[in-house]
């Protein structure tokens, strides 16, 4: 459905609590909308933030929630077809749009998008582009999944011409199975991995990679695509590109690399390499090889935009990071305690490393939960076993309302701890988040790291850790 923005006033938003959906309304009610919404769960900081910005909150879906009637309604897919509030909104006629169509008839139209895809460091190097063009001139917009930690916020209208966001190919409302990065108009666009993800909505590799064939499908002969040579699925799909294609990787086979990666307390200092030529060294304040690769694209994107090295260089010092990844919480006695939204096992194991290489001298506890609809399944039963190699000790959690996984077998977890245990790393699974903490405030040695690793809130997990350890 086209709509025309000009005629809109009053707009409903159905699941507004969500990331993406609060981000959202915050971008229209900028623009001067009168804005509306609903969800099942408001609490905080959510619903205090939408509320500071004039945002109408009701809890709970109910037909009423669109009396007086809005002039438009936009779905969130979290909610079905037989939502009673979605039910209202369909006898009644009124025009309603997903997220994603929303994003791209108010926002990206008549902008330059820049959209960043992939399995693995999606909002990294989308924050990370994000504060590369504000740094150096450009004022974008940008739709992120996470809270840039120097704009202290997800969203931002710029006045310049690009539109930075995040390309989930997750699906995009019950009326549209289609993943999300379909409706984002990619003019400039990053594929950053390619591995099986959201079990919960497609089959199996082959299923999830047809949606990325789609996604370069729709890439204009005038645009370019940056995708990472590390995934033999993901090069195979990039052959039949209209778009200009250019590699990056680890070594001398991509077009752009990075070479001889050293880490520092402060983050990872690596040098660029295009084809066969040293081009610069990088000092990334972000510790691991993934965000070493995550820079790397976003140098390169840079570059190919006609951005010096120099000054992306400089602007990449002024970094700080996104909430919930490697986030510092805060540091007691002697334990630093971080938090992280790993959840598939390569991100699980990518942490590990970059956190062991980081503070190395320091004991290194990793605490997971079991939480995203891939990672509740065991589908990556035997991976998870090799993921935590580098730890010192894992605590596995139990899995997050398991009675949601109806359609497979459920992680094992306490089999999944003997596994880690019998690879040599010592390992528990235990129930409760209290019980967690006590166990690790009651065993853990100065100096150590305490890794917490969920795509959710994990019980408030890592505020009750901190203030175990200080207590």
């Amino acid at each position: 459905m086209e709509i025309d923005p000009s005629k809109i006033k009053h707009i409903h938003l159905i699941a507004i609590c969500g990331t993406g959906m609060g981000a959202l309304a915050g971008l229209l009610r900028e623009k001067g909308y009168t804005i509306t919404g609903s969800d099942q769960n408001i609490y905080p900081p959510m619903s205090e933030e939408l509320e500071q910005r004039g945002i109408t909150l009701c809890q709970g879906y109910r037909p009423e929630n669109l009396t007086p009637a809005p002039d438009l309604v936009i779905v969130g897919n979290a909610v079905s077809k037989n939502n009673p509030e979605v039910e209202r909104l369909l006898e009644s006629k009124l025009p309603y749009l997903s997220m994603p169509q929303a994003l791209s008839q108010f926002f990206i139209s008549g902008k330059t998008s820049i959209v960043v895809s992939g399995t693995h460091g999606k909002t990294t190097t989308s924050a990370l582009i994000s504060h590369l063009l504000n740094e150096l001139g450009s004022d974008p917009s940008f739709f992120v999944g996470g809270v840039s930690l120097n704009f202290q916020k997800n969203f931002q209208i710029g006045k310049g011409n690009y539109f930075v966001i995040e390309g989930d190919e997750y699906d995009t409302a019950f009326f549209d199975k289609g993943p999300k990065f379909l409706h984002y108009q990619p003019c400039y666009t990053i594929i950053t991995s390619l591995e099986f993800d959201h079990a919960d909505i497609y089959r199996d590799l082959d299923h999830l990679t047809q949606s990325f064939v789609k996604l370069i499908d729709i890439m204009p002969p005038q645009g370019l695509l940056l995708a990472c040579n590390l995934y033999p699925r993901l090069i195979d799909c990039i052959k039949q590109s209209r778009a200009p294609v250019q590699t990056y990787g680890l070594d001398a086979s991509a077009e752009w690399s990075i070479q001889n990666l050293s880490y520092t307390t402060e983050g990872t200092t690596t040098e660029i390499w295009r084809k066969k030529n040293k081009e610069t060294v990088l000092s990334i304040p972000l510790a691991g090889k993934h965000n070493a690769l995550n820079a790397l694209s976003a140098y390169a994107l840079l570059r190919n935009l006609g951005f010096e090295s120099a000054r992306i260089g400089e602007a990449l010092q002024n970094f700080k990071g996104v909430k919930r990844r490697q986030e510092l919480i805060g540091m007691v006695k002697g334990i630093t305690v971080i938090d992280d939204f790993a959840h598939h096992p390569t991100a699980v194991f990518e942490t590990i490393q970059a956190v062991k290489n980081k503070y190395r001298g320091s004991s290194l506890w990793a605490l997971f939960e079991p939480r995203s609809n891939t990672s509740k399944r065991a589908l990556f039963q035997k991976e998870y076993a090799e993921a935590f190699k580098g730890a010192d000790q894992v605590l596995i959690a139990d899995v997050f309302m398991p009675e949601k996984v109806t359609d497979g077998t459920i992680l094992d977890v306490e089999r999944l701890s003997q596994d880690i245990e019998r690879s040599g790393t010592p390992s528990r699974h235990i129930s409760g988040i209290d019980s967690i903490v006590n166990f690790v405030v009651q065993n853990i040695t100065s100096p150590a790291v305490v890794l917490i690793m969920s795509n959710g809130g994990f019980g408030g997990i890592p505020q009750k850790m901190l203030r175990a350890l200080k207590e």
